[in-house]
């Protein structure tokens, strides 16, 4: 994907604050090698603090030049099976970019359904506002 077509990171993020978001001591952070190199990475957190804790929420990153080859798939379901794991009942994406078809598809096919749309929620590098979508999937089913 382009810079600024799937993360509402600030575009002048510096590495320091990205890895400190990354690596923050409430976050499970996880890597995908490949011959010894780093080809994809998430995270598992909380959605919301306190009673809201029950329910995961999570972020992949794929090099682009690892794109098209199952990893954030792969990623994606090591990622329900550590979420069940670590004890949340259900996974919430926040904010998926509605143009960002792979990872909507992505998510539909591991069980995520789209809850809610949030008209001209994500300020596209190229295609300016666009909307973006709450996805939700239980954990309770295996």
């Amino acid at each position: 994907m382009e810079p600024g077509d799937t993360y509402a990171f600030p575009a002048d993020m510096n590495r320091q604050s990205a890895l400190a978001m990354w690596m923050a001591p409430t976050v499970h952070t996880y890597v995908a090698l490949e011959n010894d190199s780093i080809v994809g990475t998430y995270l598992i957190k909380a959605n919301q603090p306190g009673r809201g804790s029950h329910v995961s929420n999570a972020a992949f990153m794929v090099s682009p030049s690892a794109q098209g080859r199952g990893i954030g798939r792969r990623m994606g379901e090591h990622c329900l099976s550590e979420a069940r794991r670590l004890g949340f009942r259900a996974m919430q994406f926040n904010l998926v970019v509605a143009t960002n078809e792979p990872a909507v598809a992505l998510w539909k096919k591991l069980g995520f359904e789209i809850i809610g749309t949030v008209p001209s929620a994500f300020n596209h590098g190229k295609l300016g506002f666009v909307d973006a979508y709450v996805m939700y999937r239980s954990l309770d089913d295996a």
